[in-house]
């Protein structure tokens, strides 16, 4: 058995829950598991593993848009606290006698490793941007350039590169694999129905995609407007996790944002997906890309009553396409990573 730093993102919620799965499955294998993380990723996962916590370098937004050369100097200036951060992994390495490391799009921890000869194995999506043949709108192609140095920059030289994805791509940087999208036991083991609302999701407010729901023919449940109750034909919910498990299960298409938790659940389970990416995110604008590609949905930058209603005419469409939608688990994964620790770990 192998004793593991794994390292996880804590901006946004979608690293610590693909990861709790990881994390569970090496610690029902044996492994000594210690979890470096910072804000959502600590909060998720303290209760269940051993935590330290780490300075978190972040993505920089103006007016609701990532700007990729400000989120580089800004990570920049605060080079002392990821300094302490390191001296503090560094620490807990030479202790516990860590074997190899593993990240979820965490840096500190695959530069410390680097620094101490360890191995590093990288679970994530966002490499498929750089390690895969992929496409992408050609509009957004300087975008695309600073995503992919940030994303480069983030986990460098990593020994192993397991990619999530929702679509097959050719692979172009060795040691990379392709894998179905990481899902949630609650996810895998869902038994999903087709009833009669549209859920709708944003991470937050947007009052021009409440308008058109308003004018558009359907029944939807809503939730990150910060309302709470029925309006017309459109219900506004405040935050449940239980509540919006039981509407995304049930509901017969899904109109939101494009992160690729929520695009990899819904099309799990079985749900056309109308994306609405936040605007200049680049990745959400990617998943949304080949989400339309493959069709399994529509992408559209902005809604009104007839793109809606659009999409909802052409449902039968997606869900004859999503009904060839691979449903595969996260077990090839786990076992990729089980022969990879089982290697490295010897060395």
């Amino acid at each position: 058995m192998a004793n593991i730093l794994y390292g996880v993102n804590g901006e946004g919620a979608g690293h610590s829950t693909r990861s709790k799965e990881v994390l569970t499955h090496l610690w029902e294998q044996g492994h000594t598991l210690h979890v470096a993380s910072f804000d959502r990723g600590m909060q998720n996962l303290r209760d269940q593993f051993e935590v330290t916590e780490i300075f978190g370098f972040r993505f920089a937004y103006v007016n609701n848009r990532v700007r990729y050369k400000r989120t580089i100097a800004k990570n920049l200036i605060t080079v002392p606290q990821a300094a302490k951060s390191a001296n503090r992994l560094k620490n807990l390495i030479a202790t516990w006698k860590i074997d190899l490391v593993i990240t979820d799009f965490e840096p500190l921890s695959c530069h410390v490793a680097h620094r101490m000869g360890l191995p590093v194995i990288s679970i994530d999506n966002q490499h498929c941007l750089t390690n895969a043949v992929v496409s992408y709108p050609p509009q957004y192609r300087s975008d695309a350039a600073a995503a992919k140095l940030v994303t480069k920059l983030m986990t460098p030289h990593a020994d192993a590169y397991l990619v999530i994805s929702f679509f097959s791509a050719p692979v172009k940087k060795r040691n990379t694999f392709l894998f179905p999208p990481l899902l949630r036991q609650e996810i895998l083991e869902a038994a999903p129905t087709q009833g009669g609302h549209v859920l709708v999701y944003v991470t937050s407010p947007a009052p021009s995609l409440a308008k058109a729901l308003a004018a558009a023919r359907g029944r939807f449940v809503a939730y990150g407007f910060g309302r709470d109750g029925e309006y017309g034909n459109v219900v506004y919910k405040k935050p449940s996790l239980e509540g919006f498990m039981r509407d995304l299960t049930s509901a017969k298409a899904i109109v939101a944002n494009s992160g690729f938790s929520l695009v990899t659940e819904a099309l799990h389970l079985g749900k056309p997906y109308l994306a609405v990416p936040v605007k200049h995110q680049f990745e959400q604008i990617f998943n949304a890309h080949w989400l339309a590609k493959m069709g399994y949905g529509a992408y559209w930058e902005e809604l009104n009553k007839e793109r809606v209603e659009s999409f909802l005419y052409n449902l039968p469409l997606h869900r004859e396409k999503l009904a060839d939608y691979p449903r595969q688990g996260n077990g090839a994964l786990l076992a990729k990573l089980d022969s990879l620790i089982g290697e490295y770990a010897k060395k």
